[in-house]
């Protein structure tokens, strides 16, 4: 398999559509906390539904296992969280979307 470009990024800056097609541009956080834009993700519009579906059972599978991994650990008092702690992530899966 050929390698692909990977592209990192921890949050969205923009989000538009033009022409059909859905830009959202990606960035991360530099040094001083500030947003740096690091590419654009280009999707059909009739195909995002399909891309944001993908993410959204990702979300659920890792929001899954990382309640796996904190039930032994949590006290029957203990609040539960939707979001996943960074103890409690798994440290790799495979998602078949």
């Amino acid at each position: 398999m050929p390698e692909l470009p990977t592209l990192f990024a921890d949050g969205v800056t923009e989000a538009t559509v033009r022409h059909g097609v859905a830009r959202l541009t990606m960035a991360v956080q530099d040094g001083k906390g500030q947003p740096a834009n690091t590419g654009m993700l280009v999707v059909p519009l009739t195909q995002l539904p399909a891309v944001v579906g993908a993410m959204t059972r990702l979300l659920r599978e890792v929001e899954a296992k990382a309640r796996e991994a904190a039930a032994p650990q949590q006290a029957p008092a203990a609040p539960s969280s939707s979001v996943p702690t960074p103890e409690a992530q798994p440290e790799a899966f495979r998602f078949q979307g």
